[in-house]
């Protein structure tokens, strides 16, 4: 696979297009024709994932609202996108609807992550160029290169460029990956999908406080706003209106002022045109409702649940771990709100101290009742949570940035020392059910995960609709794209037909 070398281009040189990485990355669109059979089910995993999470959010309050903001732009004769959980007859622009599903699929925190130079959940591309897929009329193939070309590039660029060390959000990556792939499903020329590309860099940046201090549900609407950028961007392009470029390499671009500075060098191991993309095969779901770090944290948990430890006699309990985890979602962060009962929900799904209290407690976790007030307050949960510190070990954050994805770790070493001095440690190099875990989840796993978070908003038959719908995927018409989208029971689904509609 070419790498591809990215810096800010000298003072008073003209760099080409065609050496530019947003010209790379349109070309690689354009080009994509094909895909591997173990890359085709992997996409269709994916599209299960997805559906599962959204449905589980699907009455949310964010997410009810964003729903409420996508209402106010019905689509005429029904040849819009549709909204998770509402009736195939009913469609909306396919803007909004990108932004309402994406906000449904983000919000509990619980589909695909990937994690190399920067972070991303990859399956945040779906939403936008689905919802694309449905107003235009794409077939099931088409949809499937879209999905295939915005996996590649946003891992690619997760890979090549960091973007928070500069505190800069890893959406900024995502709107030019669906862009991409936008592209790549309506054929555009590569002149197009470049002006999109460079467009949707230029609008997607954001500061990473959206994941600091009080985390609210920015967090579910940041990855949903870049759909809808990244599809404004393309509509722009196909009327033929050019964007800032070079958007990376450019002396007032991306990388000079908001990244490394124009001394910096990145590498992007970015697909040549015609050559198979697989990158959708290294990345991985998320088995449990919470930041991806803390995934095998409540594996652990489960483990030590069935060693009945009297968790009375408890001294204390380090949680051995990576740079990230120990910075970002440990006590390394330095954040009160983690070890606060009042804080909210995407605060709690960011404390490992929390989540491991929780989970070693109840020996199981769940996506709503693992988050309750009620949860939170209980005071054995408060006085074990208030034991845990996490701390950095240099074996766990030199697997964790591995270059080979085969080696990277995603787990910890929970060490619990005893009043009477006793330790016991648990270890897990990855979650159970990555790639490279115990348990790592094939197509029933994903359709298992389906069913138990939509058992109480959707009716079995329309689960399995739905599913089989998937498993022709290459083969879907235009309008059995339209109907991929899981329809949850009339009476589950709260303001649907709500007279509210945001502002407007």
């Amino acid at each position: 696979m070419p790498e591809i070398k990215v810096k800010t281009h000298a003072e008073g040189a003209v760099l080409p297009r065609e050496e530019q990485l947003a010209w790379k990355i349109a070309a690689l669109a354009a080009a994509n024709g094909q895909a591997e059979p173990e890359v085709i089910e992997m996409i269709g995993n994916r599209i299960i994932d997805n559906a599962a999470v959204a449905l589980a959010a699907i009455n949310r309050e964010p997410v009810r609202h964003a729903r409420l903001l996508a209402l106010g732009y019905p689509h005429p004769h029904n040849s819009g996108a549709r909204l998770f959980g509402l009736p195939n007859e009913r469609s909306f622009h396919c803007e909004w609807a990108a932004l309402a599903n994406g906000v449904a699929v983000r919000e509990l925190d619980m589909h695909d992550t990937y994690l190399a130079a920067d972070y991303s959940h990859p399956a945040d591309n779906i939403p936008g160029v689905l919802a694309v897929a449905q107003q235009a009329g794409c077939g099931g193939q088409e949809l499937m290169l879209g999905l295939l070309t915005a996996y590649e590039t946003q891992m690619a660029l997760v890979s090549g460029i960091c973007l928070h060390e500069h505190k800069i959000d890893h959406v900024a990556h995502l709107a030019p990956a669906v862009a991409a792939g936008i592209g790549t499903m309506l054929g555009l020329p590569v002149e197009e999908i470049f002006q999109a590309v460079n467009q949707s860099v230029h609008l997607a940046c954001a500061t990473r406080q959206s994941r600091k201090g009080d985390i609210t549900s920015w967090k579910a609407y940041a990855p949903a706003q870049a759909n809808k950028i990244a599809i404004e961007a393309v509509s722009r392009a196909r009327l033929g209106e050019r964007s800032p470029s070079p958007i990376y390499e450019g002396r007032d671009a991306v990388i000079a002022w908001m990244l490394g500075g124009p001394q910096v060098e990145y590498t992007v191991p970015l697909p040549a045109p015609g050559e198979p993309l697989r990158a959708i095969l290294r990345s991985y779901t998320k088995e449990h409702s919470a930041e991806y770090q803390a995934q095998a944290l409540i594996d652990i948990g489960a483990a030590l649940h069935t060693r009945r430890l009297d968790l009375e006699a408890v001294q204390e309990v380090i949680i051995r771990t990576s740079h990230h985890t120990h910075y970002v979602i440990g006590t390394g962060a330095k954040d009160p709100q983690k070890m606060d009962p009042d804080a909210s929900r995407e605060t709690l799904d960011h404390s490992v101290m929390y989540i491991l209290a929780v989970a070693w407690e109840d020996g199981a976790w769940h996506h709503a009742h693992s988050y309750t007030s009620e949860r939170a307050h209980r005071p054995s949960t408060v006085r074990l949570w208030h034991q845990i510190h996490t701390e950095e070990v240099e074996e766990w954050t030199r697997a964790y940035h591995a270059v080979n994805p085969d080696e990277k770790k995603f787990g910890a070493e929970v060490v619990v020392v005893m009043k009477d001095g006793t330790r016991i440690a648990e270890r897990l190099d990855n979650p159970n059910a990555h790639y490279l875990g115990r348990k790592p989840f094939s197509r029933p796993d994903y359709v298992r995960k389906l069913r138990v978070l939509s058992e109480e908003v959707a009716e079995e038959r329309e689960v399995e609709r739905f599913v089989k719908l998937v498993e022709r995927l290459p083969q879907l018409s235009p309008a059995e794209v339209r109907q991929l989208n899981p329809v949850a029971m009339a009476d589950k689904i709260e303001d649907a037909h709500s007279a509210r509609v945001g502002l407007f």
